[in-house]
């Protein structure tokens, strides 16, 4: 299978904040809005520089990662305050899918090696400051890192310097670049042993439309691609196709909208859901004035041909009177019909721990663990993790279900207590 070419934005990291690459430009969003954005508009990873120039700082900065990297999907390359082998871990443990290592300090290139050994080759990177550290581009790769990374390449001289010693030496490395631009980054994405470009993160600019014309230009990128032709739907008496809009990590349905051809190839082209408006007769972006858009996670379509299912990640609320979703308005309901979805299920208990610690309850069980304090609650675990192991010997199933859910619960306690999450989790289950 081809290995995908990859569009990173890059940013700086100091005092608590993030700001472009190399900018000082501030920003009107959160960390977090503006990472996500940064991967829904394209970004297929993120390149977080560390200039934090003080321990307490530094702190901050894995704090902020460590936010990112639990809210977000796109994956994390961090790095740029190595002093030992601890910061790395600490990298790692904040969430980042790999982690650089600068070659301009010698104690760095001096712990490429132990680093590979401790956290894996694959999680380890070099980074080079400039052009004349790619003539040691071999001694970082056999040291241990996976990958490289080239700084800033301001100039046209560097641009080919950087190519012509690449193409001779055929390491695995990313290139900094300026700006996403089109033309400075086909010529390194033609390159195999270019792995992608970084840049200053833009959130104004989808990278999109970037990777439509790379992909043009025979370079692997990952786009939407549709595995059927509009003509092979089977539209409504209108000419249409309805789509049902559904939250991507929820589930929740949002809307019910319709396309024709040429908002479905715009949904594909800009991986933003575009519609149909049967009232105004017109295309419609959805978002565009009111800044909800939906950013396209996947499509799918029913087995009558006649339906899509678009899931989506959902800025701000999907109907027009500010409700998440459309259908807010109960018609018809049964009582007493219990939530099996696993998730869901983890998800409510979890909160009504969270509301107990928070709001103390006379008599509640759980708020006696909390009183008592981590031991209580660890003494707990052990005995019910001991529990299952007695249950598993009888052959009577409904013993072993009882003490497992006695451990969850025990075990949620425990999350609660210690500000871990289900999200927190699901999304390390994920990673692995």
């Amino acid at each position: 299978m081809t290995e995908m070419k990859l569009l990173i934005p890059g940013l700086d990291c100091r005092e608590g904040q993030i700001y472009p690459l190399g900018q000082e430009q501030s920003q009107t969003m959160t960390s977090v809005q503006l990472c996500r954005r940064l991967g829904d508009q394209g970004g297929d990873q993120l390149f977080f520089f560390d200039r934090s120039q003080s321990d307490e700082d530094h702190e901050h900065t894995i704090g902020l990662i460590k936010e990112i990297a639990r809210q977000v999907d796109t994956p994390v390359i961090a790095g740029g305050r190595v002093k030992r082998l601890e910061d790395v871990k600490k990298y790692l443990y904040a969430g980042a899918k790999a982690v650089f290592l600068d070659a301009g300090s010698q104690e760095n290139v001096d712990l490429l090696k132990e680093a590979a050994s401790r956290f894996g080759s694959e999680k380890i990177y070099a980074y080079l400051p400039d052009t004349a550290y790619l003539s040691r581009a071999e001694e970082y790769i056999q040291l241990g890192a996976s990958r490289l990374i080239l700084g800033m390449i301001q100039t046209a001289e560097e641009l080919e310097e950087a190519k012509e010693k690449i193409m001779s030496g055929e390491f695995p490395v990313f290139l900094t670049l300026p700006a996403a631009n089109q033309g400075w980054a086909s010529q390194f994405l033609s390159l195999s042993a270019v792995c992608g470009v970084i840049f200053p993160a833009d959130p104004e600019n989808s990278l999109m439309p970037l990777k439509k014309e790379l992909k043009e230009e025979g370079i692997p990128m990952e786009t939407l691609e549709s595995t059927m032709e509009w003509s092979q739907f089977r539209l409504n008496g209108d000419g249409l196709l309805p789509v049902i809009v559904q939250d991507y990590k929820t589930g929740e349905v949002l809307m019910l909208a319709y396309m024709n051809e040429e908002a479905f190839r715009l949904t594909l082209e800009r991986g933003m859901m575009t519609y149909f408006s049967r009232s105004r007769q017109s295309l419609w972006l959805k978002g565009e004035t009111s800044g909800h858009y939906q950013y396209v996670k996947s499509l799918s379509i029913d087995c009558d041909n006649d339906t899509i299912l678009a899931k989506v990640h959902q800025i701000g609320a999907a109907c027009h009177t500010g409700n998440s979703s459309c259908f807010y308005r109960t018609l018809a309901q049964k009582k007493d019909v219990k939530e099996t979805n696993p998730l869901k299920v983890f998800e409510e208990v979890y909160q009504v721990i969270l509301d107990r610690k928070a709001h103390p309850k006379e008599g509640s069980y759980t708020n006696y663990l909390f009183d008592k304090g981590i031991d209580k609650i660890l003494k707990k675990c052990g005995e019910e993790a001991a529990e299952i192991i007695i249950a598993a010997k009888n052959p009577d199933p409904e013993e072993i279900k009882y003490e497992i859910s006695d451990f969850l619960y025990h075990v949620m306690v425990l999350m609660a207590e210690k500000g871990v999450t289900w999200e927190d989790i699901t999304g390390e289950l994920a990673n692995r």
